[in-house]
Order: structure tokens, then C-alpha cells, then sequence
């Protein structure tokens, strides 16, 4: 049972100096030159960053640059930040909505896939841009929620007493201020049929300054059950502040998961996912889903083939418990649910 102990008590460090949330989110390196210059790289990498940036904008928040390796090209977390060269190399088989959420689209910013539940796109907003987001080309400005189109939204799950679950999506949820996160809640309140939130984030991990005293409050004052769903790919991001920031969402009573994306140089390998695993569970967070990749525009040279991710699945499954061992999936448009690929070790054929 977790008891209610004062907030301050969970918060990073940060909780209480003079810098903001949206401080340091404003205060993000957006320039491929500085990113280059504060990590001890060399320009030979400059030109080509800046012609990926100009396609998908850079943004990597002071907290997790100071969690990258400086002078260190191969360093898993800044290949997930680093624009390449080779996101401009179109390749056939990728698309700007590969796993046609256009056709889930129910009202606008309201994506309807899967049977009760619904995923609400809060904002295209995200404090860190990771350069295989498979919404990187998603039409934000006409389908975030705001204003009108949120009521639209909001209208349509009320209106549906099927929907049991909503989804807080984006971009990053987070991103939001607290009191537009409030306000959105207050309205999916009037849905009696609502019984579960949860909250996809990657924010409350890569900028712990934004778990603070307001955020938690609110988490604590919802009447639904509530899942916070952090996307982590490699331990090293659990470093710094971050481990702080999960024990504040923790003592919310949240049910904390998490998914990560299998990329390529970045966790393809099973050490790396042993020791994610292990390191989450350490912080209270149960490993939820390893995802395949979409293939979205511009991401192909972060593929990983089924085959490895399927030997990934068999190696954890000998190494670790089975509720440390994620789901190797991959989203499937028109399926009903995502396609599970792995869940543990395959049983060998019979003999004879």
C-alpha cells in the first residue's frame, strides 16, 4: 500500500530552484552546431545534421545531454538525438503514416484503433526529438487537441460507452501545462464509461524538472485508475535525475510500464536489455512492450530485423524472470490489437 508522504519528499533535486519546467524545456539545444560543439565532436558530422534538421527539427533538453558521453559518436542516447544524413535517403516500404492512423481517426486529434479504448493526441509538443519517432510527419496542427476540436474529441468519448480506457498521447503529454491537463481530465470525468487513464510520456524521463509538486497533485486528485507508460530504450537514461522523477510518479499510486523501441546501435543487443530491464525494475517500473520499429520516413537505418529481435526475446527469457522479459511486437494496420511476436522462449520442435 503507498501511504500519502509529503511530495517534496519524491521530487528531483531540481524541485525548488528558481528554473522552471518550461524553463528548462525552453532552454533545449535546437541548434545541430552547439549539440556538435558541447559534446566534443567534430563538424565533419555538421552538415548532414543540419539538412536532417531542417526535415525534423533537433531538440534535446540540458538533463539528457548531460546523460550522453561527450566525445563519444556511439553513445546510445545520443544516436536517438543526433540527426543523420541518412534520414534524407527515402527507402521503399517507409511512409509518413505507416501504421495508417489516418483510418483510426474518429474525431480530430482522437484515434480509435482498438476495442475500449481511445487515444487522445494532446499536443505534437515533446521535449526531447527522437529521430525515429513514427509521428515525425503526423499533421499535429490539425489534429492536436485544442479548443474546439479537444470538445470534439471529449464529446465523442462521451458519447461512447464503449470506450473504457483513454489514452493520453502526442507528441508528449507532458508537454502540456498542468492546469490544461486538469482541465482536459475534468471533461473526460463526465464519462461515466472512463474508468482508466493512462499516460504515454518519455518527458517525465528525459526532463525530470517537469515531475513536480503541481503534476503529482494532480496524478493523486484522479477519479480513474491511472498507468503511466515511460518510453526508456537503454539504462543510461536512468541516470542523473531521472530515478528521483519515477519515485515522485510512484508515489502517486500509478501504475508505472514501460515500452521501448528496439533500434539499431542503440539496444540491439541483450546485455543492453537485461540491464534496462533489471534497472527498471530496480526504480518499481515493469517492462511492458519492445517494440519494432515503424517505419515511418527517414528511419530505416534504425531497423532491426523480426529474426533479432525474436533471439533478443529467447536470450532474456534464459537470463531474466518472466514479468522482466517485454513483448516483442509491432503494430499492425486493421489488426485488433498490437501483433505479439515474442513473449518468451520458443519452445523447441519435437524430435523424430
Amino acid at each position: 500500500m503507498i501511504t500519502a508522504t509529503p511530495l517534496s519528499r519524491h521530487l528531483p533535486a531540481a524541485e525548488g530552484r528558481s528554473r522552471s519546467w518550461q524553463q528548462a524545456y525552453a532552454e533545449s539545444i535546437t541548434d545541430p552546431a552547439e549539440l556538435l560543439r558541447r559534446l566534443n565532436l567534430g563538424t565533419e558530422w555538421l552538415a548532414a545534421a543540419e539538412a536532417a534538421a531542417a526535415r525534423f527539427a533537433l531538440r534535446v533538453p540540458e538533463s539528457f545531454l548531460a546523460r550522453i558521453e561527450p566525445g563519444n559518436i556511439d553513445d546510445p542516447l545520443l544516436r536517438q538525438v543526433l540527426p543523420l544524413g541518412a534520414e534524407l535517403d527515402d527507402q521503399p516500404g517507409y511512409s509518413s503514416d505507416p501504421i495508417d492512423e489516418a483510418a483510426a481517426r474518429r474525431a480530430p486529434g482522437l484515434l480509435h484503433k482498438y476495442a475500449h479504448r481511445a487515444l487522445l493526441i494532446t499536443t505534437g509538443a515533446c521535449a526531447l526529438h527522437c529521430r525515429y519517432c513514427f509521428r515525425r510527419e503526423y499533421p499535429y496542427t490539425e489534429e492536436s487537441g485544442d479548443g474546439a476540436r479537444w470538445q470534439q474529441a471529449i464529446e465523442t468519448v462521451v458519447g461512447d460507452p464503449s470506450i473504457r480506457e483513454v489514452i493520453l498521447s502526442g507528441g508528449d503529454p507532458l508537454s502540456l501545462s498542468t492546469a490544461r491537463l486538469q482541465s482536459l481530465t475534468r471533461s473526460l470525468a463526465a464519462a461515466p464509461h472512463v474508468r482508466e487513464l493512462r499516460i504515454h510520456t518519455r518527458n517525465a524521463v528525459v526532463l525530470p524538472e517537469r515531475v513536480d509538486v503541481a503534476l503529482l497533485e494532480w496524478l493523486r486528485s484522479l477519479p480513474f485508475r491511472v498507468t503511466v507508460v515511460l518510453h526508456v530504450n537503454h539504462a543510461q537514461e536512468l541516470t542523473g535525475e531521472a530515478p528521483a522523477a519515477i519515485a515522485a510518479l510512484r508515489s502517486t499510486g500509478a501504475l508505472l510500464l514501460n515500452q521501448t523501441v528496439l533500434l539499431k546501435g542503440v539496444n540491439d543487443a541483450a546485455s543492453t536489455l537485461i540491464d534496462l530491464s533489471r534497472r527498471l525494475h530496480e526504480l518499481g517500473v515493469l517492462p511492458y512492450y519492445l517494440h519494432l520499429q515503424d517505419r515511418v520516413n527517414g528511419t530505416a537505418h534504425f531497423e532491426v530485423p523480426e529474426s533479432r529481435g525474436i533471439e533478443l526475446i529467447d536470450a532474456l527469457a534464459r537470463e531474466l524472470p518472466g514479468f522482466l522479459v517485454p513483448r516483442l511486437v509491432r503494430e499492425v494496420p486493421g489488426e485488433e490489437a498490437k501483433v505479439v511476436i515474442a513473449a518468451g522462449l520458443r519452445r523447441s520442435p519435437p524430435q523424430g
